[in-house]
């Protein structure tokens, strides 16, 4: 009897569970697998080498002691890996068996995110913080519940949960004894067979075709329903305080939804709510009942992971019934997110067991119980892949990008995964949600092929090739949160780009891999089983395409143009090594010629030893004569390409035609098939041959004329062009010609804005701070926003709204400039930040513009501030993906991190675990060319202020979440300009002190 879908449930889901309490743990448990417990606590260890024993002793060892332990006892410990980097580093080291909690938490509880330490276990198990000295204790209490639910758990979980097991106890995991024991303590019946713990792609449930969703009804809402249906989600939710700032903003969110007056003037609504005011719920209650008033469906964009999370957490509280919640609230974002079971199934068909048995079970797992499959921000704990120590450095098979949805490589109905397909899921449930919770990237790049697809008159299909298509409704309603940043993700969606990876990503999509041991299909394997002997049209235009193809880039590129680079330098350099395959190659090779002319102190050639990663940058005009040859040239390629794919198109519309005049023989279910990968197909190529290639080919025809008249002269004061070169350990990544609209607000406006019944753009810093309109009514501190949202292209503009938070800022919060530390003297600044750790005993943050001074601060600060029992954290050095350095500096109040902007933006800690927020130096904006151009056409020096106050202003917004929150702040660049910081709440306190000053200053407040 095959296992029961229905019965396959999640033992942690905390929807259902709302207390876990605290077992008493059975003296057995760790005695049968004959483990000591050891937890770390800075420089220093507590380890019990008997935990089993009534009256157990805890002993404190130092490093050393802990390095011996490690080699010859069994050891029951938290996150083995962290463990294993403290202690030996990058040295060699013998290890004994480790009982790492994190593996039998990710086997027990697939789905939950937590931080990888004892107290994210325990936050996610909810038992409340650990007890100082209760860590050996809160062990043995994790270990015994987890093998108690899992004991517990519904029938088709211990089916699974036995085949995972049977497998990983072949390959000696250190847990599989212990859970089959709770196993055998319960009843399977004989007749159940437990199902294969790989291919878990058949216990998955189909998706279901809904039907479309109507025109909604033009509605209006009333202030008093708003204020009553915010009265009564609040107290369900147990929110019952009075928060009248909270009720001004979801007013001005229920004027968005009264009927559109005006061509091209949506209502917009440019709302600035200050940190603790309660934005999120303000927008989604005033959302959710004009959705369920007039059947209509609003899209929430927002521009990090965490708070699309986050506002799914809250939509979740809003509406508790998990069935509910699932039919009114989708997800959205791009098929790059999403785990692709054909790449699985392909993936652990040639694995090696022994090497990744444990990364694989716990995949499947994961993937049974998984909510909509996201692997880089859903509900899959990104710390899984670095359990396993890999001393060999084999590159996992079942890493995120090995397993991700590629463009390209779809094969929509072909696919034998098809109807239980994450992706389909997904888009299907954002058709007929009421709210769906996308990001910046998603919605903007969605709407601009929209407006492209009505502009040729496309058909609308179920399969885009990298977005969900909707219909024009859907995008109607938009609200961005974290507006601030719709400027730089509108940059990003409207800009065009020729580069060596762009360009060998095509040539990818044409033609597949080209390499044996890579995964993927071309074209011709995709059309292969679709095209017929009479489609002798398609076939030919087919092979035509394959051909053209051979223009583009090949696997290689970067190591050839580094040959054609040092040619001259090396010796028994074949004509075919140190030659351009291709003439993309050729126009690469001589865009890095000039880019390496114009930069000051640099020859003709590439000086490889003295490469950073920042890369490089130069301005495209005036052109070089070589570089105008070699446009010339490329774009005459180009378009050939572009013909070859146009022909394709014509070809595949044709038969799509004919398929419905003449398909009567066909049964229905494997014509609807057909249609839908000749038509997800047909989308992809038209948007290449119809969008893509003419981009490129237009931006390359202007290099190659690069003439004088006034039409040139025009579209140059519309874009920015410019080249630039990436590279990476001192290797080129890739070399592109780049073309940025100088104002991208422009088709913001007009592919987004105007086309919408209603807008709201969001944010805590939307207006300058330091405009003061009492006192000066000529300026308006919503100028800028108003500039970089499109309103500024709106005849009648946006209305804004400001509501200050309610904060006690005054009373929470202190500020400080230091002094007498030069920013420039990294061991000065390291000493700095050290000294400041001290004095608020951990819960800090420090933020860096540079990654290269943060690795060198880390390296200074790590060994000091472990003497003192603070676990220092650092992006870009530790390996933990931001989302879980984040938790686990949330998880230890004591800990401190050390981070840059995406650690600023991504960041949500309330409470004692973030009091203290230092700054190496003032986070002026990269001087890079995009910032030159815009700069002189958005207000200049007033520019540069107004973006640097923002940075400042999101950074303190991070520091102060909660009425009860106490914190400081602390800049360490003494020649910071006072009207910047005029960027901080009004009531704050500034002070210039020295450094020992502040340390006093901190300790005194934070005491």
């Amino acid at each position: 009897m095959n296992i029961p879908k229905s019965t396959i449930v999640d033992p942690l889901d905390q929807t259902q569970d709302q207390g876990t309490k605290q077992t008493s743990v059975p003296l057995g448990v760790l005695k049968e697998m004959n483990a000591g417990i050891l937890v770390s606590k800075g420089s220093l260890w507590h380890y019990c080498q008997e935990p089993w024993i009534d009256g157990y002793e805890i002993q404190t060892i130092g490093a050393t002691e802990a390095r011996i332990l490690w080699g010859q006892r069994s050891l029951a410990v938290v996150n083995a890996k962290e463990i294993r980097d403290n202690l030996f580093g990058h040295n060699a080291f013998r290890e004994a068996k480790i009982y790492d909690l994190l593996e039998l938490f990710a086997f027990i509880c697939p789905t939950i995110s937590c931080a990888p330490s004892l107290l994210g276990l325990s936050e996610a198990l909810l038992l409340g913080p650990v007890d100082r000295g209760g860590a050996i204790s809160r062990v043995m209490d994790i270990v015994t519940i987890l093998g108690q639910r899992c004991k517990d758990s519904d029938l088709g979980f211990r089916l699974l949960a036995q085949a995972g097991i049977e497998a990983l106890a072949k390959l000696d995991w250190p847990w599989a004894p212990y859970l089959s024991a709770r196993l055998k303590e319960t009843q399977i019946p004989d007749d159940f067979q437990r199902p294969d713990p790989l291919r878990v792609w058949t216990l998955l449930e189909e998706w279901e075709e809904g039907p479309p969703r109507p025109a909604p009804s033009h509605i209006v809402l009333d202030f008093a329903e708003v204020e009553q249906a915010l009265k009564t989600k609040l107290n369900d939710i147990g929110l019952d305080e009075d928060r009248p700032e909270q009720s001004q903003f979801a007013q001005g969110v229920r004027s968005l939804f009264d009927p559109k007056w005006m061509p091209d003037q949506p209502q917009f609504l440019l709302a600035e709510a200050g940190t603790g005011i309660g934005k999120t719920l303000g927008y989604l209650i005033p959302s959710l009942l004009w959705a369920e008033k007039s059947g209509g469906q609003v899209w929430i964009s927002t521009y990090t992971r965490a708070l699309q999370k986050q506002i799914w957490q809250d939509t979740k509280r809003l509406i508790p019934d998990p069935k509910a919640h699932e039919d009114q609230i989708a997800v959205r974002k791009g098929r790059e997110n999403y785990l692709c079971l054909l790449n699985y199934q392909d993936r652990i068909g040639a694995l090696t067991m022994a090497q990744f048995g444990l990364e694989a079970i716990l995949l499947a797992r994961w993937i049974v119980y998984t909510l909509d499959g996201d692997l880089l921000s859903g509900d899959r704990p990104s710390w899984i892949e670095k359990l396993k120590p890999n001393p060999l450095g084999t590159h996992s098979p079942l890493s995120v990008m090995a397993l991700i949805d590629r463009r390209g490589e779809c094969t929509y109905g072909a696919c034998p995964h098809y109807r239980v397909c994450f992706i389909e899921k997904s888009q299907r449930r954002a058709k007929t949600a009421r709210l769906v919770i996308a990001n910046h990237a998603l919605v903007l790049s969605q709407a601009a092929l929209d407006h492209y697809d009505k502009a040729l008159e496309l058909p609308i299909t179920p399969h885009s090739d990298e977005h969900l298509s909707v219909s024009e409704p859907a995008l109607s309603r938009l609200i961005f949160d974290e507006g601030h940043h719709l400027f730089a993700a509108a940059d990003s969606a409207f800009r065009t780009q020729i580069s060596l990876q762009e360009a060998h990503e095509l040539r990818r999509y044409i033609r597949g891999p080209e390499s044996a041991h890579k995964r993927g299909r071309g074209l011709e394997s995709r059309l292969k089983d679709l095209l017929d002997d009479q489609d002798t049209e398609a076939k030919t235009a087919l092979k035509s395409l394959i051909r053209a193809a051979s223009i583009l880039p090949s696997d290689g590129f970067s190591g050839r143009l580094k040959l054609m680079i040092d040619k001259g330098d090396e010796t028994d350099l074949s004509q075919e090594q140190s030659q351009a395959q291709g003439p993309i190659e050729a126009l690469m090779h001589e865009v890095i010629t000039q880019l390496m002319l114009r930069q000051d102190g640099y020859g003709a050639k590439l000086p490889y030893s003295r490469l950073s990663d920042s890369g490089f940058e130069s301005d495209l005009y005036p052109v070089m004569s070589a570089l105008k040859e070699a446009a010339s040239e490329a774009a005459k390629a180009v378009r050939l390409l572009e013909l070859s794919f146009t022909a394709l198109v014509k070809a595949l519309e044709q038969k799509l035609k004919t398929m419905a005049q003449t398909s009567e023989a066909l049964e229905i279910a494997h014509k609807s098939i057909l249609f839908s990968r000749l038509e997800g197909i047909g989308r992809g190529l038209q948007r290449r041959a119809r969008h893509t290639l003419p981009s490129w080919r237009g931006l390359l025809d202007d290099i190659s004329l690069d003439q004088d008249d006034e039409a040139s002269r025009e579209k140059k004061s519309l874009f920015v062009d410019f080249l630039s070169l990436q590279t990476f350990q001192n290797r080129i990544f890739d070399v592109a010609i780049n073309r940025h609209y100088r104002d991208p607000s422009l088709p913001l406006a007009e592919v987004v804005i105007k086309p919408a019944q209603s807008v709201l753009v969001a944010s805590a810093t939307l207006a300058d701070p330091s405009i003061d309109t009492d006192n000066d009514q000529a300026k308006d501190p919503f100028s800028l926003a108003i500039s970089q949202t499109g309103a500024s292209h709106l005849l009648m503009g946006a209305r804004t709204l400001r509501i200050q938070s309610p904060f006690q800022y005054a009373h929470q919060a202190r500020a400080f400039v230091v002094t007498d530390v030069p920013k420039d003297d990294t061991l000065s600044v390291a000493l700095a930040i050290q000294s400041l750790f001290m004095a608020s005993k951990g819960g800090g943050l420090g933020l860096f513009t540079a990654i290269s001074r943060l690795r060198a601060v880390h390296k200074l600060l790590k060994p000091a501030l472990n003497e003192q029992g603070i676990n220092l954290l650092a992006q870009h050095v530790d390996q933990w993906e931001v989302p879980d350095l984040i938790s686990l500096f949330k998880s230890d109040p004591d800990s401190c991190l050390l981070g840059t902007d995406a650690v600023r933006d991504g960041i949500d800690v309330p409470g004692r675990a973030l009091r203290l927020l230092v700054f190496d130096r003032l986070p002026w904006a990269r001087p890079d060319i995009l910032h030159r151009e815009r700069r002189t056409i958005l207000g200049g020096k007033d520019y540069d202020d107004a973006l640097i106050k923002a940075r400042l202003a999101q950074a303190f917004g991070r520091l102060i979440r909660r009425k009860d929150d106490k914190g400081c702040f602390v800049l360490l660049d003494r020649g910071s300009p006072s009207r910047l910081m005029k960027a901080l709440p009004e009531g704050v306190l500034i002070q210039r002190l020295s450094l020992a000053e502040v340390v006093s200053g901190i300790e005194a407040f934070l005491a």
